[in-house]
């Protein structure tokens, strides 16, 4: 146990260590550089953890190391259920049936091309598929945090993940104003798209919500309604993290069944934490209802205190990627290839251009 009286003094300092690498990601991540290009804390931290991990982790105390284990875990599970205080079922419901058809579609079908590339045709292990897919197809580094407890997988697979979705996230960055001024904006017929379907199509598509924000605020002129109709379809896709990990964890224990035998017994994988964190999103829901009838001064204080719950989880999903890093070496990563880049790769060429046909069509149909 981590708090036992033999263990407590180390872990404590493993979690205080933690919070001060977190705590210098978080100063990084405010550089105006570092902002401007959508690299969020967690990304520096997951950085600054592989740093220390391949340099300095021998002159530490290995004491440390369950404070630095339980950050990765339990500190990890407590942030993704507060995550739900990001969201309301009322954003959702702004973008109607059409931007939830193209956050499900392109959610969906990312996760099983990325999953059966991983495995089948790049042959890579299917932890390390199933998490690179899991964060092109839902919202980077925070979904690939979110499946790691699911799947009970090694830090170096996260790490290999987390890279990809920073890698292919920040080169959407760059492509999709290009892409838009160049070809879309300018178009007729099918290639053409009106500013909000754009916004659908990047919050369907890009990785990260960072990235997604950033796309519209490159834009000259591209006005509100990209930028509120990304985000708002971006945040439906953050939602289907909780029903993705629930039907995750029903087949892993499906598959698992299957591989050990009509006698096996078979623990079926439920991860709590993301009904969790539904049910945040639900009080978080409730709680946005009543601000638009309280009084201003109450409800300026009630959107203060969400906004620094919101800050303080950031910091504790920076804290868990950090933690993360730090049990990540490099030595690990043989065997692995170029397999993580071509998987994340083909899943980026299928969001740019599936995600394309994904959005127009759903926009005609629906």
């Amino acid at each position: 146990m981590p708090f036992s009286p033999q263990k407590r003094a180390g872990t404590i300092s493993g979690i205080l260590f933690v919070a001060i690498f977190a705590a210098a990601a978080t100063m990084i991540a405010d550089i105006s550089f570092i902002k401007n290009l959508g690299i969020s804390p967690l990304v520096v931290g997951i950085v600054l953890g592989i740093f220390y991990a391949n340099t300095l982790h021998n002159k530490f105390p290995s004491a440390w190391e369950t404070g630095i284990t339980f950050s990765g875990k339990k500190i990890l599970r407590f942030a993704i259920v507060f995550y739900g205080f990001r969201i309301t079922f009322q954003q959702i419901a702004e973008v109607g049936l059409q931007g939830f058809m193209v956050s499900l579609l392109v959610l969906s079908s990312t996760l099983i091309i990325g999953i059966w590339l991983g495995t089948k045709v790049f042959k890579m292990d299917r932890d390390t598929s199933i998490l690179t897919a899991s964060g092109a197809s839902v919202c980077g580094a925070a979904a690939v945090l979110a499946t790691e407890p699911v799947l009970k997988s090694e830090e170096h697979k996260t790490a290999v993940a987390v890279s990809m979705v920073v890698l292919f996230g920040t080169i959407s960055m760059f492509l999709y104003p290009v892409l838009y001024a160049a070809i879309i904006e300018p178009s007729s017929g099918f290639l053409h798209m009106s500013p909000s379907t754009f916004g659908m199509y990047v919050g369907g598509t890009i990785h990260e919500v960072a990235q997604v924000v950033a796309v519209p605020a490159s834009i000259p002129g591209a006005g509100p309604e990209m930028a509120n109709t990304a985000v708002i379809v971006k945040m439906t896709r953050v939602i289907m993290i909780a029903p993705m990990l629930i039907v995750l964890g029903f087949i892993l224990s499906y598959l698992s069944k299957s591989s050990g035998g009509k006698g096996a017994k078979v623990k079926l994988v439920i991860p709590w934490f993301a009904v969790y964190f539904v049910g945040m999103a639900g009080i978080n829901s409730l709680i946005h209802n009543y601000t638009l009838t309280a009084p201003l001064d109450l409800a300026l204080v009630i959107t203060g205190v969400i906004d620094n719950i919101n800050i303080i989880d950031t910091f504790l999903l920076t804290m868990a990627m950090t933690a993360l890093g730090m049990g990540t070496r490099f030595a690990k990563f043989k065997g692995l290839g170029l397999a993580p880049i071509y998987t994340a790769g083909s899943m980026f060429i299928w969001l740019v251009v599936g995600g394309f046909v994904i959005t127009q069509w759903v926009v005609a149909t629906f």
